[in-house]
């Protein structure tokens, strides 16, 4: 079964395109929630996120990973593949 990952977004944010690019060459299916000027919807994501408010905010099985660079690391260390196999 695969993992269930969300991402809140900004559709021009760069982070954003580029955690979206790695999950995506992972052939990984994800949940967007594009947030642009929301900032009810930008509350609830911070309230999920520990209080990061910065974006993208990235969840797998409703576990915050954290954002673009956290994702990434993630990756990079071997991590990453564990946590979407769950």
């Amino acid at each position: 079964m695969a993992a269930k990952v969300e991402i809140y977004t900004w559709r021009t944010c760069p982070f954003c395109i580029r955690a979206k690019s790695l999950l995506t060459s992972k052939g990984v299916d994800f949940i967007e929630y594009s947030i642009d000027g929301d900032e009810d919807a930008r509350d609830k994501m911070a309230q999920r996120a520990n209080g990061k408010r910065s974006l993208p905010q990235i969840f797998i099985n409703d576990r915050h990973v954290g954002g673009c660079d956290d994702i990434h690391a993630l990756d990079r260390q071997g991590k990453l593949n564990e946590l979407l196999a769950s």
